[in-house]
């Protein structure tokens, strides 16, 4: 009969964070995705912009809007920035928490092939002694 790993609830809870930080990471990874998309349609739209101006009130507004519109590339590339740092670190507290519960697994590993082990042995030794016992009787009958 096997018996329980003694530190399965901690292995649960290892599991548990590893699966929260997949989550985060996940996550973090989807928003520096979106976030690229947006930086790459403010580049479009950035080489979009018409540049036929025929009045000086068009070329106000085309360089107003040019402006605003590298303003939008300069926040959306601090946010990029942001959320790269933040999948980094969402990426380090995955391997670590990854990293604990493969600690835990392979003590599981061990415990299991040690109780294996020990199951084995203490079956053998039943045989051995049930072997032991049937020579013996059978040497007595035979010598009676």
């Amino acid at each position: 009969m096997a018996r329980l790993f003694p530190l399965a609830g901690l292995l649960r809870l290892r599991h548990l964070q590893q699966d929260e930080a997949a989550g985060a990471l996940a996550s973090a990874n989807a928003r520096l995705d979106g976030t690229s998309v947006q930086q790459n349609r403010a580049r479009s739209a950035l080489g979009a912009t018409r540049t036929d101006v025929s009045t000086t009130e068009s070329l106000y507004a085309l360089a107003a809007g040019r402006a605003s519109m590298r303003s939008t590339l300069a926040d959306l590339e601090a946010l990029s920035q942001q959320q790269r740092t933040e999948a980094d670190r969402a990426t380090d507290a995955y391997s670590a928490a990854k990293s604990q519960a493969v600690r835990i697994e392979k003590l599981e590993a061990k415990h299991s092939d040690f109780t294996t082990t020990e199951d084995l042995r203490a079956e053998q030794s039943v045989i051995d002694e049930l072997a032991s016992t049937a020579w013996y009787r059978e040497r007595e009958g035979t010598a009676g």
